[in-house]
């Protein structure tokens, strides 16, 4: 591709069936207007900065928590494997609700349930409704995860790559920020888990404003890209194409690798010698890595004709940070963190990837929910299975080299994925079969 991405295609119109004062002022009203565009922006940046935090700032004051609920280890352990399994789950229900309601009201929905989330856990006072009012958040979050690529698609189609990497930013910046804010801000406040971790409710809420204006105004409403009809989307048989296939596995693997990351590095490094504070900031420099390369990876994407390379330069700082945290991780622990913050970049090319093998607004929602759903349910084992590992081997040598070899297959996949074609092209619409006579 030698621009961006794929020039958006328009029927052309009979030169004489309308005047031409008729046509210009027809795409007038059909294009959508600059306040909505600059709305969506500010929607998609405010978005992005709430899907994480939930994870992250509960990580941040996990055994505050457990002391104040009375949890178990067992079901404090469960916890990490949550998110993904509720972001399979959820993340289904996307496309459907979409095709009712709009994207941009099921998007607006799903921070409002982050916000109610987030404010109602800390005080349920026990772990069944502090597990309930978790999954309500993480429900908002799996709808807009699978939500967000359809919105840049649709909104802006000849943007896709700086658009997914103005997301991508956001998102990691509000990963890093829960994780590095949470512990000092509840000293701030207080001192109460409670407090610390209802507080991000208050950036969910600022997400819903933006996209209010979008769902009530008809004209805004009238200027989003109209939902594929019937026929389109449905038809498409997505689990009949080899892409979507690698790219669901390539998501899983590398949302383990990230899963696994922001699970146990610190413990990794802690265990190695290094303090627990320089091990908490080893850990928010691999997330912070995602700032600046979330925005510049999916631009450089989306010029390619071919992911592969990118897939495999990212598979080898993984694979090099890997190697690092096996032979000597205190001494080069700065250096092995910056590598594994560039190979946990594999999320934004992933989603680069979900609006580039999809030509249609249709493809793209079968595709990314599709991907993500299937690619969260791939990553729940992962760990769970660190952990087991470290438990019974009473060391991280057999744990990092199952990261390291995980490694391998997601280049694999991540190269057939990063195929210059869509699945349009390798799954027509479903044909009926006539019934037997």
């Amino acid at each position: 591709m030698a621009s961006e991405e794929t020039p958006t295609m328009t029927a052309p119109s009979a030169p004489n069936s309308v005047p031409s004062g008729t046509r210009t002022e027809a795409a007038e009203k059909n294009a959508p207007r600059t306040w909505a565009l600059r709305l969506v922006t500010l929607g998609i940046v405010l978005a992005a900065l709430n899907l994480r935090p939930a994870i992250t700032s509960l990580g941040a004051l996990l055994e505050e928590v457990r002391d104040g609920l009375g949890m178990s280890g067992s079901v404090a352990g469960l916890l990490t494997s949550v998110p993904p399994l509720c972001f399979a789950i959820f993340g289904v229900m996307a496309p459907r609700l979409a095709k009712r309601f709009g994207a941009s009201t099921v998007v607006c929905a799903g921070m409002v349930a982050i916000t109610a989330g987030l404010l109602i856990r800390p005080y349920t006072g026990n772990t069944v409704g502090f597990l309930v009012a978790s999954a309500l958040a993480l429900m908002g979050i799996a709808v807009s995860n699978v939500l967000m690529p359809v919105i840049v698609k649709r909104w802006f189609p000849d943007r896709v790559g700086s658009m997914t990497g103005v997301y991508s930013m956001a998102l990691a910046a509000g990963t890093s920020l829960a994780a590095a804010a949470t512990v000092p801000m509840t000293s701030a406040l207080g001192g109460s888990w409670q407090t610390g971790l209802a507080v991000w409710a208050a950036l969910g809420a600022a997400a819903v404003l933006p996209w209010i204006p979008l769902v009530r105004d008809k004209s805004a409403a009238s200027a989003e890209p109209a939902q594929p009809a019937a026929g389109s989307g449905d038809a498409l048989r997505i689990t009949r194409s080899r892409t979507a296939w690698a790219l669901a596995v390539f998501f899983g693997l590398q949302a383990t690798a990230a899963y696994i990351t922001m699970g146990w590095m610190a413990q990794i490094f802690r265990d190695a010698g290094v303090s627990a504070s320089t091990a908490g900031v080893l850990l928010a420099v691999t997330m912070v890595m995602g700032v600046p390369l979330g925005f510049v990876i999916p631009r450089v994407a989306a010029r390619l004709p071919s992911q592969g390379p990118m897939v495999i330069a990212l598979g080898l700082c993984g694979l090099a940070g890997y190697a690092g945290l096996y032979i000597a991780p205190a001494s080069g622990a700065w250096a092995w963190a910056i590598l594994l913050g560039v190979s946990n970049c594999a999320f934004p090319l992933a989603l680069t990837m979900v609006g580039m093998r999809a030509r249609t607004g249709a493809g793209v929602v079968k595709l990314s929910a599709f991907a993500q759903s299937t690619g969260y349910l791939i990553s729940i084992p992962g760990p769970l299975l660190v952990g087991v590992l470290y438990q019974h081997t009473g060391g991280w040598g057999v744990p990092i080299a199952l990261m390291a070899a995980l490694m391998v297959p997601q280049i694999a996949v991540g190269v057939l994925a990063g195929r210059n074609r869509t699945v349009e092209d390798e799954v027509g619409p479903a044909t009926e079969t006539a019934p037997a006579s």
